[in-house]
């Protein structure tokens, strides 16, 4: 379960809800709405200026963020009233503000954030238990277990592109994007962005919601890409991005060709677990 799945559950599970709202392509939540959810003050933003005064670090970081975190926001949110703006943080922010809430309700978080930290020591300890964690949560979506094994390969897969790309000269997350983009359009002809909306997708991981055979062409073109760039010594995002497109259209051209014999599209707006999902209801 991700950090804000955790977040919203636990907290509506206590009775209220928090309103959240989407900032930069992440959610972002009320603070007072948390505040009032795990303590019993009937006035969260006068608590919310005591705890800063009890916290001087946590008052810092409202203030002025830090390495690892943004400040609170105001930001306008969805009530019944209309939209309104009120004070936002995000996920990491909100569980930095849990931990500095000294009541019985905040402890199934601290609880929760303590094992959650226990386990990534472990996992960079031992990087084969985050492996069996991923396939654990995969199952319990529902995926088969050759799914789960496709997904796996093309993760790591993945991973050894993005390496590659850092090393030569790909620093910036929007480079990374730009250079997927060139290898999605070359092996199906459309950007990740315009397949999420083709599966009916918001904020979702496009790859998640893959069949076979999209993750299948999807691996050839990142692996493909990974070898041109190892095999010509690529360097800078320019090449790179060359690089990207000859690996896709290897992939587009064996996606092409398995189309035109099963005389079917393999891009489609088929979504695989809801899919799964379904024949599940039905069973």
């Amino acid at each position: 379960m991700s950090a804000e799945s955790h977040l919203t559950k636990i907290v509506v599970f206590k009775g209220r809800q928090v309103r959240k709202t989407i900032h930069n392509n992440e959610w972002w939540f009320v603070i007072n709405d948390v505040i009032e959810s795990l303590t019993d003050s009937n006035d969260p933003a006068q608590y919310f200026k005591r705890l800063k005064q009890r916290d001087e670090e946590l008052a810092k970081l409202t203030d002025k963020g830090g390495v690892q975190f943004v400040p609170p926001l105001m930001l306008e949110v969805k009530t019944t009233g209309g939209k309104q703006k009120m004070y936002c943080w995000n996920t990491e922010g909100i569980f930095r503000l849990i931990q500095s809430i000294p009541s019985p309700k905040a402890e199934p978080f601290k609880r929760w954030l303590a094992k959650v930290g226990y386990e990534r020591i472990q996992e960079i300890e031992n990087p084969e238990l985050a492996t069996k964690r991923t396939r654990m949560l995969y199952k319990l979506k529902g995926y088969s277990d050759d799914w789960i094994e496709k997904r796996m390969r093309g993760i790591a897969i993945r991973e050894e592109l993005t390496d590659e790309w850092q090393k030569r000269g790909a620093k910036e997350d929007k480079e990374y994007e730009i250079l997927t983009a060139e290898i999605s359009k070359a092996a199906f002809g459309i950007t990740p962005s315009e397949y999420q909306k083709l599966k009916g997708l918001k904020r979702e991981n496009l790859r998640d919601h893959m069949d076979d055979f999209e993750l299948i062409f999807t691996m050839l073109g990142e692996r493909s890409t990974t070898e041109i760039h190892r095999n010509e010594d690529s360097q800078g995002v320019k090449k790179l991005k060359a690089d990207a497109q000859a690996g896709g259209k290897i992939a587009g051209n064996a996606r092409k060709a398995l189309e035109k014999r099963l005389k079917r599209p393999i891009v489609s707006g088929h979504n695989y677990l809801r899919e799964k999902e379904s024949q599940r209801k039905i069973k």
